[in-house]
């Protein structure tokens, strides 16, 4: 019977091969292509996570995307490579750390003159970030724990993304589209139901394809936590980010560095 659903959803492999920290660290002593590139599609991923702690840090919108923008020309620029790749640590570490040393440094500067000095390597809209800025509970929590957040949330939204493109690439963007409100957490019985009934296809069948897209959705952040790391195949760490990442998506400040 056609349940609607194909079996042609590519083979697990990752997306992220050569968006690795670990491409960064290892070829970055040389100044490589391969690691700068590596380093800028990092950072456009998760950019969002400082400019939600400079915001938080009591810097205006303004200044908050100056600072951001000169802080990842600083960091992209021609030889800031090889300065990174002596870093061992995690990425979002590497990141935070290093942008707070920067805005002891430079937080008195003009951004805007500091940015017009030269080519922007990284450029960014923020709107979309300060208007999810706008709507943060006034919680009173610290910077740090904003990052984290941010952190977190920005690494699931990236892998929604990428899941999506992996159904997408199979033909399958209805149904990951509509099985999106039963992938997560428990579901009422019903909304399988009626899910089915949308796709012309039977619950049952509709309950596999649900597993499957779990399955998929736990191999991409395993993934995307992996290419943060400077050892992606280092399941001790891997684990250790992963529980950190589940901690902070629970709500539960956690201890940063």
């Amino acid at each position: 019977m056609n349940t609607g659903f194909s079996d042609a959803m590519p083979p697990h492999a990752s997306p992220f091969a050569t968006t690795h920290w670990s491409v960064v660290l290892s070829a970055g002593q040389a100044g490589s292509a391969a690691a700068e590139a590596a380093l800028e599609k990092l950072c456009r991923t998760y950019w969002p996570p400082l400019y939600a702690f400079v915001r938080r840090s009591g810097h205006s919108q303004a200044d908050a995307e100056d600072l951001t923008q000169g802080f990842f020309y600083r960091l992209l620029s021609e030889g800031r490579v090889g300065y990174v790749s002596q870093s061992r640590g995690r990425f979002r570490t590497f990141l935070l750390s290093s942008l707070k040393h920067y805005l002891i440094n430079e937080w008195r500067r003009n951004a805007r003159e500091k940015r017009g000095f030269g080519a922007v390597h990284l450029s960014f809209n923020c709107d979309p970030e300060e208007a999810l800025y706008a709507r943060e509970p006034a919680t009173g929590e610290s910077p740090d724990w904003l990052f984290e957040r941010r952190w977190a949330t920005r690494l699931i939204e990236h892998v929604f993304d990428t899941v999506r493109s992996d159904y997408a690439r199979s033909g399958q963007t209805q149904m990951f589209d509509a099985i999106v409100p039963v992938i997560w957490g428990d579901v009422d019985a019903q909304k399988y139901v009626e899910i089915a009934a949308q796709l012309g296809t039977t619950e049952g069948a509709l309950k596999v394809a649900v597993f499957r897209a779990r399955q998929r959705f736990r191999e991409r952040i395993h993934d995307a936590v992996a290419a943060t790391l400077p050892d992606p195949t280092d399941r001790g760490e891997i684990e250790a980010e992963l529980h950190h990442l589940e901690t902070v998506l629970k709500g539960v400040p956690p201890h940063c560095g």
